[in-house]
């Protein structure tokens, strides 16, 4: 891949992995590219490989951690395996519940799982509209 403006944008949207070298995400992006359609995306392609790309690193294990050593510092970031987030906690009678919103079909569910994902989504469906038969 040459063109250094998919980085650029990745840069600008998925500002956690800021620490990450560019060799490492140009790698992701390049591993990512593949499954994105310029053809379908046009003018937001990049921007949506950028959203994909990170979308991908998250679920990979990279990314920033919670600030301070006790990762259980903000209830906010808490995750399980930093896939399904925390939404309330409770401390008498212990309760957790998770976010497991509705909004995802089986098929579209994994995007639901970071903020890239879910944003990535957003711009698929403006881009890309299904074909519905009646």
């Amino acid at each position: 891949m040459t063109d250094k403006k998919p980085l650029a944008v990745f840069r600008i949207v998925a500002r956690e992995f800021a620490e990450l070298d560019d060799a490492t995400v140009e790698g992701w992006i390049e591993f990512t590219e593949p499954m994105v359609s310029r053809k379908q995306f046009r003018k937001l392609w990049t921007q949506a490989l950028a959203l994909l790309t990170a979308h991908r690193m998250k679920l990979a294990g990279y990314g920033s951690e919670p600030d301070g050593e006790d990762a259980l510092s903000e209830i906010s970031n808490l995750s399980i395996g930093s896939l399904m987030r925390i939404t309330n906690v409770s401390e008498g009678d212990t309760s957790v519940g998770f976010n497991t919103s509705p909004q995802f079909t089986d098929s579209e569910s994994e995007y639901g799982l970071t903020m890239y994902g879910i944003q990535y989504l957003r711009l698929r469906r403006m881009c890309i509209v299904p074909i519905q038969i009646s």
